[in-house]
């Protein structure tokens, strides 16, 4: 050991003499090592191996100040604000407090649990000297901040608020006992932040520790904070959640109003005519009290409230303003909505005939009004031919030339609405042209008149009748007067009228026409008309229908002569039909004309002809239609054997075939095998006077002979539809001339 001594002495020494200076600072370790040297007891600085740090706990929360100390000479304890807690371990007095760790490690950290309010404080860590003369150690001092959550803010105004719309209010939230002073934050019924600037105001409480803070909203409220909540969230570090208080606002306010067209709108507009029903949609707390109608801020006069109804549309509703005015406890509000009203075209100025010299312009004008703007169109009009123009404007330019003088239309037209039209002429100016007949005609003692009809553009200054040399003045001569007329299409009609014309009154007259571009002349000769006396027109007439008499008496008298020549020529034999005693005795006495069956012919049909014969000297038997007898009142005995000369010259209602015409009178055209139908009548003529020696030749008599049938059928056997005849000898010739059969051939 005593050479360790040495050693550690020699060390020293050489440290100090390869020094220029000594440093008067000694270290404990150079202290203890000249002490050591100098015999002397050496002895160890305690020091601090760790020392407290300033800390933030929440209340209720643990905390541990740590203190270590190196070579601890004297006694340890810890000072709360400079007040000693203690030496010992257990701090006997202060039950949260503790020291914890053990002496061989040199631990005394300072254990604090449940933190409390009155924990917020200083804290040090200090050794006192030791016994060998150990200086004492004190350590830094420790801040520890105890957090206070605050207690839920609350709203001074309550949990509703009565507001009005645009009035401000003040909503004062107040939240206590927090350490630090609470933040607040306000936020709306969607939690978005309300980022109006409120005054805050922070306040330390009584026990000088804790803070209160103010903070005062002002908001201009709106409908949309109507029913709607703002919050006010306070927090400080010591609680990460939001302590809230929660306000609901009832705002009241003006209406709000907006108007719509419910019905008649097509398209954006309204069709004039038609009927336009309004509604006023209102949004106001309180409920609206009442509601008035304007157009174009006259009062609309009804009992109306949310609609209003304009029963007919028309033009002068175009670009109207429609208002609804709606009013409440709060105040009153309106809303309007601008008509678009849709009419079909029509002229406010139709275009004007214009006039212009050849080589110059002429404007056509065509005011037109409608809804839309109506569309325009000119035509160009010359005969037989339409030519659409370029200009598509009211107004028209027009070089005037002979050929685009003329008639021109304006077409206008809107959507959905018939199209309308009106023409003007454009003139070309120059002298007169009379266009009157030559010759005119009057009649001697009633008023005759002489027409000067001129073409004239412009208009003629003067028009002036001359008499066979002799100018008329119908100022100073009563046999005058004259009239003048302008036509649409540029011409002047003049006319002389001559008050009860006489001869001398009629010869030529001549009419000058006369305007600022020349002048035209032209003698017009005026003739009486020739009348007949009423004497020559009696005699003419009476003639007249006595010529036309005696020819159609000629006519006639040819027709029924040549009708007996064909008659007598066209004779043949008669064919007598039987009917026993199935008919009256009255009409045994009846003549009829001639049957001629014509049986299989060509085309297969039958041919019946009844003919009449003068020539018959044989009585005649009675005859009987197939039908019965038929008479013809009121007709005379020749009329009846001329009707009913041919086979067809009757008429039956009940039968409607067809029929055709060839020279010996109308054949029915029968399919071959047709069978007659059992209704068909012949109709004869009743009360002929026949001479009672009349030959069966000629003539027919109508009987049925029920034991010998004629069959006009093959197919058909009955009574009903066959011609049946006698057996004398003179009817067999005359039925085989004809070319029939007999007995049963």
């Amino acid at each position: 050991m005593a050479g360790n001594r040495r050693d550690a002495f020699i060390a020293v020494r050489g440290r100090v003499n390869g020094n220029a200076r000594l440093s008067t600072k000694w270290t404990p370790e150079v202290v203890c090592l000249l002490a050591l040297l100098a015999g002397c007891h050496c002895y160890q600085e305690q020091r601090f191996a760790m020392e407290p740090q300033d800390q933030s706990a929440i209340v209720g929360s643990r905390v541990i100040f740590p203190c270590r100390v190196e070579n601890k000479a004297g006694t340890l304890q810890w000072t709360k604000d400079d007040f000693g807690l203690g030496t010992h371990r257990n701090l006997s007095g202060y039950e949260r407090y503790r020291m914890t760790g053990s002496d061989e490690e040199g631990d005394y950290s300072l254990d604090i649990r449940d933190v409390a309010l009155e924990d917020d404080a200083r804290y040090q860590c200090q050794v006192s000297s030791g016994l060998n003369g150990e200086p004492a150690i004190r350590s830094r001092y420790a801040q520890l901040t105890v957090l206070v959550a605050p207690e839920p803010p609350r709203i001074i105004q309550g949990a509703f608020i009565d507001a009005t719309e645009d009035q401000p209010i003040d909503i004062e939230c107040v939240s206590s006992g927090g350490k630090p002073a609470s933040e607040i934050t306000w936020v709306d019924g969607n939690q978005a932040v309300i980022k109006n600037k409120d005054k805050k105001k922070i306040e330390i409480m009584s026990d000088g520790q804790r803070f209160q803070t103010r903070s005062v909203l002002r908001l201009t409220p709106s409908k949309e904070n109507h029913n709607r909540t703002i919050t006010c969230q306070a927090q400080n570090t010591a609680d990460r959640a939001y302590r809230m208080a929660t306000v609901h606002i009832e705002v009241k306010y003006p209406p709000k109003v907006s108007v719509e067209i419910k019905s008649g709108l097509e398209q954006g507009k309204i069709r004039e005519g038609s009927e336009a029903r309004f509604l006023c949609k209102v949004d106001a707390n309180p409920p609206p009290l009442k509601y008035i109608w304007y157009i174009n801020n006259d009062l609309v006069i009804g009992d109306y409230s949310e609609e209003m109804i304009i029963f007919n549309v028309t033009r002068k509703h175009h670009l109207a303003v429609v208002k609804c005015e709606v009013t409440n406890k709060i105040g009153k509000r309106d809303k309007t909505v601008k008509l678009d009203v849709t009419y079909p075209p029509s002229f406010l100025n139709k275009p004007q005939n214009v006039e212009a010299e050849a080589g110059k312009s002429a404007i056509l004008n065509c005011d037109v009004d409608g809804q839309p703007p109506p569309k325009i169109r000119w035509l160009f009009s010359e005969p037989g031919r339409i030519e659409q123009v370029r200009a598509k404007t009211s107004t028209h330019t027009v070089y005037v030339t002979n050929s685009t003088a003329g008639r021109y239309i304006c077409k206008a037209s809107v959507e959905g609405f018939p199209e309308i039209e009106a023409e003007a002429m454009v003139f070309i100016k120059g002298a007169p042209k009379i266009l009157s007949n030559r010759t005119q005609f009057g009649s001697e003692g009633e008023n005759a008149r002489v027409e000067c009809l001129a073409l004239s553009v412009p208009k003629p200054d003067d028009i002036r009748w001359y008499f066979e040399g002799r100018e008329i003045s119908a100022v100073h001569d009563p046999d005058y007067a004259t009239l003048e007329e302008s036509l649409p299409d540029g011409t002047i009609s003049s006319t002389l009228v001559i008050r009860a014309s006489q001869s001398k009154h009629y010869g030529t007259y001549s009419c000058s026409v006369t305007n600022e571009y020349g002048n035209d002349n032209a003698a017009i000769a005026l003739k009486p008309l020739r009348t007949l006396p009423l004497f020559i027109i009696l005699v003419g007439v009476t003639s007249g229908i006595i010529i036309f008499s005696a020819f159609i008496i000629l006519v006639v008298l040819c027709y029924r002569r040549r009708r007996k020549k064909n008659r007598k020529i066209n004779e043949k034999p008669d064919v007598t039909v039987t009917t026993g005693d199935m008919y009256k005795e009255s009409d045994r006495s009846s003549n009829i004309s001639d049957l001629k069956p014509q049986l299989h012919q060509s085309d297969g049909s039958y041919e019946l002809d009844y003919t009449s014969s003068d020539r018959s000297d044989i009585k005649a038997p009675s005859g009987l239609p197939l039908a019965g007898p038929v008479s013809l009142p009121g007709m005379r005995h020749d009329d009846t054997l001329l009707q009913f000369r041919y086979s067809n010259d009757y008429s039956d209602p009940t039968y409607g075939d067809p029929y055709f015409k060839n020279q010996a009178g109308y054949v029915y055209d029968y399919p071959q095998g047709y069978v007659p139908p059992p209704n068909l009548r012949v109709q004869s003529p009743a009360q002929l006077d026949v001479p009672q020696n009349r030959s069966l030749q000629g003539s027919l008599t109508r009987s049925i002979d029920t034991a010998s049938t004629l069959p006009l059928s093959a197919s058909n056997g009955s009574q009903n539809n066959s011609l049946q005849r006698t057996k004398s000898p003179e009817e067999t010739d005359a039925i085989n001339s004809l070319g029939l059969p007999v007995d049963g051939d």
